[in-house]
């Protein structure tokens, strides 16, 4: 999603000059023409970057909307005190955007996963969390970004090849009667691929915080009363813990409830991003045995 990323920001600039962008001096192959689009307003803050969204937010507090780009865990959880009390607690549009959320920087390591994220900056206030599940949702979600008057964080990852409808926080990918399955990200097309989940109904969360259900999706819960939750991400306050707290208090009739997500290192190797999938059973024989589990129930 990087390069979709890079031309979409640039496609932004031209349509709000208000944009500024800032990068933990990261970006080489892929900001090039970003800082040639956005001239004085590229900055390099440099391997900085608790001071980089303290300068995003004085500069939100005069008016722009500043960007502010780094791997995942860099953007996130290096200045997190910052994000929170510079940022949130005055409520400032300001924009982090974190490359290779979950496992999607493979053999770099832990130092540079993240399945935190998600978790970490959902429990602070007015952070909107924005997770693009293919190509094309890279450049509507940023312009649902810019029309956001909150502070966002927008998390990247290898692109889903499957089409979807237009970017929103609840997408319907498939019909299906054997069983519900939620997830976030593009993990999510590891569930899709399976020939065994040809019946499965899937539906797809794209923004957080999340405090409602569709109608149509509570009703097929009901129904059928059997939900499965993928996410490439811990499951201490992850989507699986937010959606479980939101079936309680709906009264949704769920029998069987199969939360698959990341548990970390199991084994204590790395591998590519796929190896991490399959190791935390959110990909292969694991998660066709979960499917079937499911689908058997």
């Amino acid at each position: 999603m990087r390069n979709e990323f890079a031309q979409s920001i640039i496609n932004a600039k031209t349509e709000h000059n208000n944009l500024i962008f800032l990068t933990g001096d990261l970006g080489y192959m892929a900001l090039e023409k970003v800082q040639v689009t956005f001239g004085e307003h590229f900055i390099n803050a440099g391997v900085a970057e608790q001071n980089m969204i303290t300068v995003a937010a004085s500069l939100a507090h005069e008016g722009f909307i500043p960007w502010c780009y780094s791997i995942s865990p860099f953007v996130t959880l290096r200045p997190y005190e910052q994000i929170r009390n510079d940022v949130c607690l005055h409520n400032l549009p300001v924009k982090i955007v974190g490359n290779g959320g979950g496992f999607g920087y493979g053999i770099m390591g832990a130092t540079h996963h993240n399945i935190e994220d998600i978790g970490a900056l959902r429990l602070l206030q007015n952070m909107r969390i924005v997770i693009p599940f293919n190509g094309t949702d890279v450049g509507e979600a940023i312009q649902w970004m810019i029309a956001d008057k909150h502070p966002n964080y927008l998390r990247l990852n290898l692109a889903a090849k499957t089409i979807t409808t237009p970017f929103q926080q609840w997408r319907k990918i498939k019909e299906g009667t054997k069983g519900v399955v939620i997830g976030t990200g593009p993990v999510l097309e590891n569930i899709l691929q399976l020939e065994e989940a040809k019946d499965l109904e899937v539906w797809l969360l794209s923004i957080f915080p999340v405090n409602h259900i569709p109608t149509e999706l509570s009703d097929k819960i009901n129904t059928i009363g059997k939900v499965l939750t993928i996410e490439e991400h811990q499951g201490q306050c992850g989507m699986h813990e937010a959606l479980a707290s939101l079936f309680l208090q709906n009264g949704n009739k769920v029998n069987t409830y199969i939360p698959l997500y990341a548990t970390g290192y199991p084994s204590g190797k790395y591998g590519n991003q796929l190896w991490h999938q399959e190791e935390n059973g959110l990909a292969g024989t694991a998660l066709l045995d979960s499917v079937q589990k499911l689908i058997n129930k």
